[in-house]
């Protein structure tokens, strides 16, 4: 059987096609059409990227002190956000005052209801 030739993106070289790809992802982010990963998302493909690597045999292999130092950084971190968040009692939805609008129909239905 004959071997298919690459024609079009695929036949470009390797930096060709990454300068592509990098100005359609900036182009889709400027225009707000770019996907934007949740954090399960981002979690989820970590985790597949991960599992791949470590398949392949070409994941990092963390030494104890290397992870004894993600670890130490990573509580930081959190510690960090903690911190930056408001208390809960912050939180709490505060009366919002109704506007003008809403006074004057307010007052208006206490005026027929006192009509009737």
């Amino acid at each position: 059987m004959a071997e298919k030739s690459q024609r079009g993106f695929a036949a470009m070289d390797a930096e060709k096609q990454k300068e592509i790809a990098r100005k359609g992802g900036k182009a889709a982010h400027e225009k707000g059409t770019a996907h934007e990963f949740t954090p399960e998302e981002a979690r989820e493909a970590g985790r597949k990227g991960g599992q791949i690597a470590h398949q392949k045999g070409t994941a990092h292999e963390f030494t104890a002190e290397e992870a004894r130092e993600a670890g130490r950084k990573g509580g930081q971190a959190a510690r960090r956000r903690a911190a930056q968040q408001p208390a809960p009692s912050e939180t709490a939805e505060q009366p919002v005052a109704p506007s003008p609008e809403q006074v004057e129909a307010e007052r208006r239905s206490e005026e027929e209801k006192k009509a009737a």
